[in-house]
């Protein structure tokens, strides 16, 4: 009985929390439902028939007993799904699109909101609400970090609490006197050539950036950054650039619930599930191979592909990612009847290999200079008659967007071919004080930014109403970086990332991932 009474009162509060109130019948019902729940996982089921309720039609915050049956039954057949979604590759044209709903404080599907459905000819008003949803999802993060989340009491305290105050832009220009330690969260650009502005949802403002010290990151044009300075005169004399806080997964899901945000056939965040994550942690031998730059047409690189093939054929490997360019020479007439050839050769390879070709995925990512309609993001596959022989003789092989996601269990992956680093290297407004490690700069923006290219559009072309497939919010399990860069592996805030580096030009370097502990091997292929 004891244990009954606290499920109902756990199940009451948390139904409260959510606006939502529960008929008697409805709570035995929910609470009977629950006795044979592990006392670990209750906080995690309640969430998911919570959000299942939310799904439903509801005329009224009186909960009828049929809704939460409803709601329990979706559950368990979404328990029963999971095990047969272990493994899931997920285009970039298939990731579900949430957006934040500031009233509510909660994302929302786009199903929910009147918007349109996503055109890749996107009009003025998708390349309006681009820059405005990045930046609604950095304000709404910044704002419950703990050094912005004000107490009520006035600013006395919050100074000596060291709590500071996200001013927007329109109270700037709506100030008539000088206005010191003023913060703003907005984006860098350049609206007059060779004067920077600071802009938001509010409005924009000329910066004199002369003195700025510019901490940990990499700062680009339409980046968005926390601004730290003094108004005078019309123009915000900034003292310090900040990249906006990165929130853990784990933070983003306590305050979210368990929305499948990443894609997938799950109805709920795979990360919900108790049974893949044993699933994962048991499977000590899945491992993924991630190579970029694999010039199929490159005798050399073929060799290479066959000498890894012999070497794991012994334990086939869970998944090989394949990143290109898949040509050496990119363009050209013969382009496409080339790639179909190497195509073939590789097909080949594969099964000369029984064991590799009858247990390992093969996953392939374009790069920028494959066939292809122009190096806009998010890049379409490979077409179907290019690819069509070898999926036939290669059934277990999937051709995907640039960028994809995949899913192993309960984690999940976010892989891109863009040779990114140098671009943002190249577009800074100005470089960090500190030591330039610039891979660790780098994979701070990236997650502070929660967005793979926070560049200009004219650097880094993007589909306007496809922009948020490009979203790393919340933060992934892994993230592959396949950029020409030197090859490097880095943990932030729990998440890897991990840059193989260029196949044939980094000497043969490839990385293995390996996900029953979350580590990454540097692997090299010596010679024959």
């Amino acid at each position: 009985m004891d244990v009954a009474r606290k499920i109902k009162s756990k199940v009451s509060a948390e139904f409260k929390m959510r606006g939502l109130i529960l008929r008697p019948e409805a709570t035995k019902y929910l609470v009977e439902a629950l006795l044979s729940v592990d006392p670990s996982e209750l906080d995690d089921v309640i969430g998911r028939v919570l959000d299942a309720v939310e799904k439903q039609p509801l005329s009224s915050s009186m909960i009828e007993q049929s809704v939460v049956e409803n709601a329990v039954q979706d559950c368990s057949q979404s328990s029963d799904e999971a095990l047969n979604n272990v493994f899931n590759i997920i285009g970039a044209f298939d990731v579900p699109r949430y957006i934040y709903n500031a009233e509510r404080k909660k994302f929302v599907p786009i199903s929910m909101t009147g918007h349109p459905t996503p055109s890749l000819c996107g009009g003025a008003r998708d390349k309006a609400e681009l820059f405005r949803e990045r930046y609604t999802i950095l304000q709404q993060r910044t704002r419950r970090h703990e050094l912005f989340t004000l107490p009520a009491i006035g600013a006395a305290v919050v100074e000596n609490q060291n709590k500071f105050q996200l001013k927007p832009i329109e109270a700037l220009l709506g100030s008539t006197s000088k206005m010191g330690g003023v913060i703003v969260l907005g984006m860098i650009t350049q609206l007059k050539e060779g004067k920077y502005h600071l802009e938001d949802p509010t409005g924009t403002v000329e910066l004199n950036i002369s003195k700025a010290q510019f901490h940990n990151g990499l700062y680009t044009e339409s980046s968005f950054v926390l601004a730290e300075g003094w108004y005078e005169d019309s123009v915000f004399h900034v003292n310090g650039f900040g990249t906006p806080p990165i929130e853990p997964s784990s933070a983003t899901r306590a305050y979210f619930g368990n929305v499948n945000f990443f894609g997938g056939p799950s109805a709920m965040s795979v990360k919900a599930s108790a049974k893949l994550k044993q699933l994962e942690e048991e499977n000590e031998d899945a491992m993924f191979v991630i190579v970029s730059d694999v010039w199929l047409d490159n005798v050399e690189v073929m060799e290479k592909l066959n000498l890894m093939f012999s070497g794991y054929a012994a334990m086939p490997p869970t998944c090989f990612i394949f990143c290109g360019n898949f040509s050496s020479v990119p363009y050209g007439k013969t382009q496409i009847k080339s790639l179909k050839e190497s195509l073939k050769t590789l097909a080949d390879s594969i099964c000369a290999h029984p064991s590799i070709h009858s247990s390992s995925r093969f996953v392939f990512v374009p790069g920028p200079e494959d066939p292809g309609p122009g190096n806009i993001l998010p890049r379409p596959p490979l077409a179907d008659h290019i690819t069509e022989e070898f999926r036939q003789r290669v059934p277990f092989s999937v051709f995907t967007t640039n960028p994809c996601r995949i899913q192993y269990c309960s984690q999940e992956m976010v892989v891109v071919r863009e040779d990114l680093v140098n671009k943002m290297c190249r577009n800074c407004v100005g470089l960090p004080n500190s030591s330039l490690d610039i891979p660790n700069h780098f994979v701070r923006t990236i997650l502070s930014q929660a967005h793979l290219t926070p560049l200009p559009l004219y650097v880094s072309p993007v589909f306007w109403a496809y922009d948020y497939t490009l979203r790393v919010y919340p933060v992934p399990d892994v993230v592959v970086f396949a950029d020409k860069y030197d090859p490097f592996t880095i943990n932030h805030v729990d998440c890897l990332c991990v840059n193989p580096g260029s196949f044939p030009k980094s000497g043969f370097t490839f990385k293995v991932y390996y996900p029953s502990n979350r580590t990454v091997e540097d692997s090299k292929l010596q010679g024959l």
